[in-house]
């Protein structure tokens, strides 16, 4: 080893003691006689000292010294003076005297500052990944991320799980997101699928007797991309046999409690976590992962303006519609620009519009204010349990359509308010997720998670009667209003299984071609079986206070799936694509 103790890791207990230290130039201040280096490895920082009267040779060479040079150093650990303590540092009641100084590496001047938080443009931080990457913050990040998953490994290893790996390479199946895939040299015009999950590899484990698997598992889905989604992700997949939701649950539950501890200051807001159902979650919050550390809950204003002569309320609910607000305190005092922006980012989720009430000491000011009686005004008041100087955003609509808009007004307003305490986690599980969902562009059925998960019990024959009406074993972890966790439990039998093919309008020919490996697995034994996976990416980012996963990611890609670094995507040659059997379209 070119060094005897990490730079972080010195203390009081190491003065008197030689020590040889290797890291990078943090930071260089010359005081004529005195050179100071603020020298950093992974670990932290130590301030490490050239006297001209303790070695000047080693003086005369640290003047040579830049930030980011790469150096060894070997000297005394003395305790510093007092007065010139630095409370800020670990290392910072003490320093290293050098005798002895090599520089291993010079360093160009890099393109942004190493040393500093300063912002710096995305593209910029990509392209030089490798030296964003040196810089503090993403250290931590990183670093933080590894106690996750190690924490994860050891509870889980606890509870008797065991850590398989599954393919890279597999099958491209209908369902679920765009595949990547894969040309195969060796059989001309067929392809792999890179794995969206390895949801039938973990269930053909249950198959196989396995009864308890894990994995940290890389993923990979080819859409769109935006601050919680990359091309490729990671995720803790984990599977159970002989176990039904309410066990995946207290397992997860359990498991993310003492990740939580051991890992982050941030307090759980509820202990346990709360449980809302899929139409609870809608109707209270318009989203399925809401936030829970604040309220401003969606109040249901339909009884109180059912006899309303406002047409736009009254021809929305003749025709099975919904009138829905969110009270936002303390902002009667928005602009008209304010208001109109709220309205236009209302209509950019699909609302005709949205009614405004500003509640002030004499009542409310709306421009529908007249057309509403006294006792209207006061039902809606008493509704939203609005208080002076609050501010009622209304949308008319379609239930989905209300539930999106104000959904998405209800976090741009706890975000332009500060009501989300950043400290605090707020976890709950969202339950009974409809089976199915309507697909209008393709007029189908399709699986709301996939099309493995089982319905209720006595669900099942509504497949036939009424799809819309079946509900799914299926439950997904929120937290701070990110999903972070979906699983279900599956369907195990080839029977069911079949049923959900022919509801997705897959046909038998289809279903035994893309999955006959599976509904032959069916037939052999297979257990009752449930699992999750929960994404890694998304857990690291909320823990460390960022807004998007790239930034507890060693090399992610770009909003438009590229990367800087290595310049990919990129043409492959003639020979490679001549091996592969494709030839490019121009």
């Amino acid at each position: 080893m070119l060094k005897s103790i990490n730079c972080g890791e010195l203390r009081l207990s190491e003065v008197g003691k030689e020590v040889t230290l290797a890291g990078w130039v943090h930071r260089r201040r010359d005081h004529g006689g005195l050179i100071f280096i603020d020298l950093r490895d992974r670990s932290g920082l130590v301030q490490v000292v050239f006297n001209v009267d303790v070695s000047e040779q080693a003086h005369r060479e640290a003047a040579e010294l830049r930030t980011e040079y790469v150096v060894q150093v070997h000297g005394k650990v003395a305790a510093r003076p007092e007065g010139l303590i630095n409370p800020n540092l670990d290392t910072g009641e003490i320093e290293v005297y050098v005798d002895q100084l090599r520089i291993l590496n010079p360093s160009r001047t890099t393109p942004f500052p190493i040393n500093e938080e300063v912002e710096v443009a995305d593209t910029l931080r990509l392209k030089y990944r490798y030296l964003d990457l040196r810089r503090q913050r993403m250290q931590r990040n990183l670093v933080l991320r590894h106690r996750i998953i190690a924490r994860i490994r050891t509870y889980l290893d606890q509870q008797g799980f065991i850590d398989v790996e599954t393919p890279i390479l597999l099958k491209s199946t209908p369902e679920g997101a765009r595949d990547f895939v894969v040309p195969s040299r060796i059989h001309a015009g067929k392809f792999f699928a890179l794995p969206q999950s390895p949801q039938q590899m973990k269930q053909l484990l249950m198959v196989a007797g396995l009864e308890r698997y894990y994995q940290i598992a890389r993923c990979f889905r080819d859409e769109d991309l935006r601050a919680d989604r990359q091309p490729e992700f990671t995720q803790l997949d984990l599977e159970i046999s002989f176990v039904d939701s309410q066990d995946v649950r207290d397992l997860i539950e359990g498991m993310m409690k003492q990740v939580f501890a051991d890992v982050s200051d941030k307090r759980l807001q509820s202990d346990p976590f709360p449980v809302l159902t899929y139409d609870e979650a809608m109707s209270r919050y318009g989203s399925d992962k809401p936030d829970l550390r604040y309220g401003m809950e969606l109040v249901d204003l339909s009884e109180a303006v059912a006899a309303s002569e406002f047409s736009v309320f009254a021809n929305t609910l003749a025709e099975g519609g919904q009138v829905k607000a969110i009270c936002a305190p303390g902002c009667a005092s928005y602009s008209r620009k304010q208001l109109d922006d709220l309205q236009a980012e209302a209509q950019a989720k699909g609302a005709k519009g949205l009614v405004w009430m500003k509640v002030e000491a004499d009542g409310l000011r709306s421009p529908i204010a007249k057309f509403l009686s006294a006792e209207e005004q006061d039902a809606i008041l008493r509704a939203c349990d609005a208080e002076l100087d609050g501010l009622i955003l209304i949308v008319a609509d379609q239930p989905k359509i209300v539930a999106e808009a104000l959904g998405y007004l209800r976090l741009q307003m706890g975000e332009r308010l500060e009501l989300a305490d950043p400290d605090v986690l707020a976890c709950a599980w969202v339950i009974d997720f409809p089976l199915l969902e309507w697909n209008e562009d393709e007029k189908r059925w399709q699986a709301m998670h996939h099309p493995f998960t089982s319905a209720l019990d006595h669900h099942w024959p509504l497949l036939d009667s009424e799809p819309s009406a079946a509900v799914a074993k299926a439950y997904d972890l929120v937290c701070n209003g990110m999903e972070i966790g979906g699983g279900s439990i599956r369907i195990h039998d080839q029977g069911n299984q079949s049923k959900m093919f022919a509801a997705l309008g897959i046909s038998p020919e289809e279903a035994q071609a893309q999955f006959g490996h599976m509904l032959e697995a069916f037939q052999f034994g297979a257990p009752p079986h449930g699992g999750i996976a929960l994404g890694m990416d998304r857990i690291a980012a909320i823990l460390a206070d960022e807004t998007s996963i790239r930034e507890v990611i060693a090399f992610p890609k770009t909003a438009s799936a590229t990367d800087l670094l290595l310049n990919s995507p990129s043409p492959i040659s003639s020979p490679q694509l001549k091996d592969l059997h494709i030839r490019v379209a121009e």
